[in-house]
C-alpha cells in the first residue's frame, strides 16, 4: 500500500479519537454483555459516523486521484519530437552552442548532419528563405531547409524523417518537394552558368590546358544513371526505365569544368533511353548546334581556328564542339593515341564531379521519391554540390561508378557538317600536341 495513504489514515484516526474519545473505549468494553448497553451509550458512539463516512469519501478520491493515466487513443495528437531533433534543439545548437565550438569541429558536425558546413547551411537558408516565408509553412524555414538536406545528404526516406522528427510523411514529402524545387528553380540561374564570360573561360581553358596540354577545353560531359527506389505500379512491368545495367533509373546528363562544377545540368531521359538520345534532346545540344552559344575565345593551332569545345568518350559523337579519342583501346598512331590520352585527362574530372555528387548527397544512389519530383531534386542535388565546391568543402568519398561500354553513336544527317569539321581539328590537336611533346 502506498506510504503516504497510510499516514492519512493514520492521522484521520488520531483526529478521530480526539474528537470522540469514547471510540478509544471501544475494545475495552467488546467483553461486556449486550444487555448492559443503554441508549445513551449506543448514542455516544454513533457520534463518529460522520467523520467515517468522511474518512471512506478521503479513501476514494486518493484511490481515484492515483489511478495510472489511460493510453492515449489512435486519434489523439502526435508526442512532441524527440529532443534530439526538436526546434528548440536545433534552435539552441544553431545559435548558441554552434558558436562556443572550434570552427573544424563545428562544420564537421554540421556536415555530419545536413552535408554541408554551417557557413554554407546558412547561405542556402538566407537564400531561400523569401520563398519560403510565402508558402506559410508551420516550420522555421532554417529547420525546414534542415531537415531537407538531412533526408538529401543521408539518402532518408520521408518516412524515416517523419519519425524522426515527429511528423507525418506527407508534411515530410511536401516540404522536401517546395525546397527542392525552389533550389532547382530559384538557385539554379546562379549557381549553374556557362562560363560565358571572359574571366570565367579563360580560367577555364588555361586549367584544362594545364591538366590535358590540349588548348581551349571549356567542359568535360558524361552522363550518369540514378537509381530509383521503386516505380509507380503502372510503369513496374515497362522497360523504360530499365537501364543497360539491370536496374531502373533516370538520366543525368552534366558538363563540368576543371574545378569539377557543373555549368550545364539535363535530366529529360528515362533509363533505358541511350546516352546519345539523351544528348540530342538536351538544351546545351540545341544551343551548340544553333550557334545560340558563342565563345569569343579563338586559338589559332597550325592555322585553324580553335574554339573553345567540350571533350566527352566514345558513347558522344564526334561534332566540332564536342571531341571524343580515335579510339577506345589506344589502337591509333602515336599522335592520335597521345590526344587521347591527354583528352581522358580533362574526361576525367567530369567523372569525379559526378563521384563526388552521389558522395555527398546519397539520396542519389537510390532514389526514394516519387517519380514525378525525381527530375528536381536531382538537379537540386547539383545545385548544392556547386555551392559546397564553390566553397571549397572538404570532398568526401568518391561514389564508383559502373563501367560504362557502348558502340560508337550513329551520325545524324544534320550531324555530318559538324563530324568532319570536328575530325579535321581532332587531327590537328592532335599532330600538334605530338610535336609538342616530342620536341621536349
Amino acid at each position: 500500500m502506498d506510504q503516504s495513504f497510510l499516514i492519512m489514515l493514520s492521522n484521520l484516526l488520531h483526529l478521530q479519537n480526539q474528537l470522540d474519545p469514547t471510540t478509544s473505549l471501544l475494545s475495552d468494553s467488546s467483553s461486556a454483555s449486550s444487555s448492559s448497553s443503554s441508549p445513551s451509550s449506543l448514542l455516544t458512539s454513533t457520534s463518529a459516523a460522520p467523520l467515517l463516512f468522511f474518512t471512506i469519501a478521503s479513501v476514494l478520491s486518493f484511490i481515484s486521484t492515483s489511478r495510472k493515466p489511460r493510453p492515449r487513443s489512435p486519434s489523439s495528437p502526435s508526442p512532441p519530437p524527440s529532443p534530439q531533433f526538436s526546434v528548440a534543439a536545433f534552435r539552441a545548437l544553431s545559435t548558441e552552442r554552434i558558436w562556443a565550438m572550434e570552427p573544424h569541429l563545428r562544420d564537421s558536425q554540421w556536415r555530419s548532419l545536413y552535408g554541408l558546413s554551417y557557413p554554407v547551411f546558412t547561405t542556402v537558408v538566407e537564400k531561400l528563405k523569401p520563398y519560403i516565408a510565402q508558402s506559410n509553412l508551420s516550420l522555421p524555414s532554417d529547420y525546414a531547409v534542415a531537415m531537407v538536406l538531412s533526408r538529401l545528404s543521408l539518402g532518408l526516406s520521408a518516412k524515416t524523417v517523419a519519425n524522426r522528427y515527429s511528423l507525418e510523411p506527407y508534411l515530410v514529402s511536401k516540404i522536401t518537394n517546395m525546397v527542392t524545387r525552389l533550389l532547382s528553380t530559384k538557385l539554379y540561374p546562379e549557381f549553374i552558368k556557362i562560363p560565358a564570360g571572359r574571366r570565367r573561360l579563360h580560367e577555364t581553358t588555361a586549367s584544362f590546358a594545364e591538366l590535358t596540354a590540349l588548348p581551349n577545353i571549356c567542359g568535360a560531359i558524361d552522363n550518369t544513371h540514378v537509381r530509383l527506389h521503386s516505380l509507380p505500379s503502372n510503369l513496374r512491368n515497362s522497360n523504360i526505365y530499365k537501364n543497360s545495367h539491370g536496374f531502373h533509373s533516370v538520366q543525368l546528363q552534366v558538363v563540368s569544368d576543371h574545378k569539377k562544377i557543373f555549368w550545364d545540368v539535363c535530366v529529360k531521359a528515362p533509363g533505358g533511353v541511350d546516352d546519345i538520345t539523351h544528348f540530342r534532346d538536351s538544351l546545351l545540344y540545341n544551343r551548340l548546334v544553333s550557334g545560340d552559344i558563342v565563345w569569343e575565345k579563338v586559338v589559332n593551332v597550325k592555322g585553324h581556328a580553335v574554339r573553345p569545345y567540350i571533350v566527352g568518350d566514345w558513347c558522344y559523337p564526334l561534332l566540332s564542339f564536342l571531341l571524343t579519342p580515335f579510339s577506345w583501346n589506344r589502337t591509333g598512331n602515336p599522335a592520335q593515341n597521345t590526344f587521347d590520352e591527354g583528352l581522358m585527362k580533362g574526361r576525367k574530372v567530369v567523372e569525379e564531379a559526378i563521384g563526388l555528387l552521389k558522395g555527398r548527397w546519397r539520396i542519389l544512389q537510390d532514389m526514394n521519391v516519387g517519380l514525378s519530383h525525381a527530375p528536381q531534386t536531382i538537379v537540386a542535388c547539383c545545385v548544392l554540390h556547386n555551392l559546397c565546391q564553390i566553397a571549397r568543402e572538404p570532398e568526401p568519398e568518391v561514389w564508383k561508378e559502373p563501367e560504362e561500354s557502348g558502340a560508337v553513336p550513329r551520325l545524324l544527317e544534320s550531324e555530318k557538317s559538324y563530324y568532319y569539321f570536328g575530325e579535321s581539328l581532332r587531327q590537328v590537336l592532335a599532330d600538334d600536341l605530338y610535336q609538342r611533346l616530342s620536341s621536349r
